[in-house]
């Protein structure tokens, strides 16, 4: 998955948006004012964070080599996975489905996207 497969797909969540709220290469993706998904934009082959229920987190780590503990992020809740590494692009959406969906499950109900 490129980058710009992976920017198309974050942003085509409902109520998904996309900021730079650290500094001018990381790029968050928001859900309510809560991160699902982070990249850099000039090193993108180096992982992008991803949220992950905490066993599943270890259980994929296990599995796949290109899915590491979350760096610069709790490394209990996020993974960064390599994204130009093999993985399948349907495997690479449903991390991410999994992320947006862990994150909207934590909102209260009114911030639920529609």
């Amino acid at each position: 998955m490129n980058i710009e497969d992976f920017r198309d797909y974050c942003l085509a969540k409902p109520g998904a948006t996309e900021e730079m709220p650290f500094d001018e290469d990381t790029l968050v993706f928001k859900v309510s004012g809560k991160m699902f998904a982070l990249c850099s934009l000039s090193d993108y082959a180096k992982g992008i964070a991803l949220k992950c229920d905490p066993e599943q987190a270890i259980l994929l780590r296990e599995q796949y080599e290109q899915v590491l503990p979350g760096y610069h992020m709790n490394k209990k809740h996020w993974n960064t996975v390599l994204p130009e590494a093999g993985l399948t692009f349907d495997f690479l959406k449903s991390l991410i489905d999994n992320s947006y969906s862990l994150v909207v499950s934590k909102l209260p109900k009114g911030k639920k996207p529609s």
